[in-house]
């Protein structure tokens, strides 16, 4: 493989190889690219790979694989990581928008700070009875940008994260594209804490854009937050999800928080090998 330029950013925990590739010069398919690339400790390593390439309807058009090579058709942080990536890049301005397979997104960059407009949340559906290894379980799903599985609990630690969010992730009820799973509390009126299982990662993240945008929208819908919500992940940010209604139509849907820009670097043979 020729050599190649790349950025690793991260957003609240969610970390991203980022390729400019509007001149198509991959010369390895793009799922194959991710899953060679996303491997920790022996290469790069990331929770997925996002290729930026030319649209004919917003000024970019984002494409994200996760870490098996499967594409995703959104990612709230890998949005606000390629917005600034395009802001840095002078690819777009900061007010921009960019095609993604769940539609345009809108995005405003202000230095280190993204603020990113979600493409209209739907299939929203309340108090779901699943029976999950015997234990019947009460989820919430909503679907902003890819599906999401919400269950509410009383302590984040005690919850068994990969074991139960992989039997979610997997659950016929969700199939045959499966879900995204995530574990809530409310803290207060105006505030939540998050843990994710992740579609395509297959294992628990630091953090989920569209599930910390899902979380609040269904506890808005539940009655138990109103606009802004403050939703802390489990790499130890806080994200602010902002929007108008109470289900189950939500308008105006947005989040914010910091993107870091860790370093740039140019990939080698052996990182794909």
């Amino acid at each position: 493989m020729q050599k190649l330029s790349f950025y690793k950013m991260s957003g609240s925990g969610n970390d991203f190889i980022m390729i400019d590739n509007r001149g198509a010069r991959l010369d390895v398919e793009p799922a194959t690219l991710a899953q060679r690339l996303c491997r920790r400790a022996i290469s790069v390593g990331a929770d997925g790979l996002i290729l930026v390439e030319p649209s004919s309807k917003a000024d970019f058009r984002m494409r994200i694989f996760n870490a098996d090579g499967s594409e995703a058709e959104m990612c709230g942080n890998g949005g606000r990581c390629v917005a600034r990536f395009a802001e840095i890049l002078g690819i777009a301005g900061p007010r921009m928008a960019f095609e993604t397979l769940a539609g345009v997104i809108r995005a405003e960059v202000s230095g280190a700070q993204v603020k990113l407009q979600l493409s209209q949340p739907r299939d929203l559906s309340l108090r779901q009875s699943i029976d999950v290894d015997g234990v019947v379980q009460q989820v919430h799903s909503i679907n902003t940008g890819v599906p999401h599985a919400i269950l509410f609990c009383s302590d984040l630690e005690e919850v068994a994260v990969r074991e139960l969010g992989r039997q979610i992730r997997f659950h016929p009820a969700f199939g045959p594209a499966g879900t995204n799973a995530d574990f809530v509390t409310v803290r207060d009126p105006h505030s939540l804490a998050i843990r994710t299982y992740e579609r395509g990662v297959e294992d628990e993240t630091l953090a989920c854009g569209t599930g910390v945008v899902a979380s609040a929208l269904v506890a808005a819908a539940l009655g138990l937050v109103s606009s802004p919500v403050q939703v802390r992940v489990r790499g130890g940010e806080t994200l602010t999800v902002y929007f108008d209604g109470r289900g189950p139509e939500f308008r105006e849907v947005f989040f914010e928080g910091q993107v870091r820009l860790i370093y740039q670097g140019e990939l080698m043979e052996d990182a794909v090998r």
